[in-house]
């Protein structure tokens, strides 16, 4: 009997999510195996490792990467929902920044605030 938690989120696409994962400093494998309660193992497409051999990963649904976890043995410095928060910020961040290149706009400033928010000043020149 699997004990994993799949949790809906709002992620669609990988690239944003793998490099929100990295500015939030946490290690992480593409394409793996996630390892759960008595060896259950479920397949993602982001595998992150923890100390205590039970995997978190996100895991493609058909319509968005769903996190995938035993979350009884969660053992991250952040509840699920706090990591789940960050890392959707984050994304989000990712998300914005890359579709702005697209637009020709590039990045003036980006700043933490105190708040939690991330400030971010795009600008275009026309010429």
């Amino acid at each position: 009997m699997s004990h994993f938690t799949q949790i809906k989120t709002q992620i669609r696409h990988l690239e944003p999510l793998q490099q929100a994962l990295t500015d939030l400093g946490i290690d992480w494998k593409a394409e793996g195996t996630v390892r759960g309660y008595q060896g259950t193992t479920e397949r993602a497409e982001v595998v992150i490792p923890q100390s205590n051999g039970y995997d978190i990963g996100f895991r493609w649904n058909g319509k968005e990467y769903a996190l995938v976890a035993d979350l009884q043995y969660w053992q991250q410095p952040w509840t699920v929902e706090s990591f789940l928060q960050k890392v959707t910020q984050r994304y989000a961040l990712q998300t914005v920044k890359s579709e702005a290149l697209k637009q020709g706009f590039t990045l003036a400033e980006q700043k933490n605030l105190e708040t939690g928010a991330v400030r971010v000043v795009l600008q275009r020149w026309h010429g």
